[in-house]
């Protein structure tokens, strides 16, 4: 998947984002220019809402960004730092997640 031209998230969801995990979406959405990163779809079974799980470098660290597409522009839901079963998935095996 090609990197989205376009990004959303609601403001209030950024902030409480930014609170629990210290990232900001702006910064998040960098996740996406990481050719090597993992594109995976977690659609929720319950709701039916197509979402998916992408898992990257943003400059030395490992993070995950959760998002649907809305049309062509990428809708963010939560941003963090990768966990260790993430970081594996990825391929990536360090200590440092």
């Amino acid at each position: 998947m090609d990197a989205p031209a376009e990004f959303e998230w609601d403001d209030a969801k950024a902030s409480a984002n930014e609170a629990k995990h210290s990232v900001r979406f702006d910064y998040a959405a960098a996740v996406f220019l990481d050719g090597n990163r993992l594109d995976l779809d977690t659609t929720r079974a319950v709701d039916g809402e197509e979402r998916r799980k992408a898992i990257g470098f943003i400059e030395d660290k490992l993070y995950t960004v959760v998002y649907t597409l809305r049309g062509s522009v990428c809708r963010l839901i939560s941003a963090r730092r990768s966990n260790a079963k993430e970081g594996r998935s990825y391929g990536y095996h360090s200590q440092d997640l």
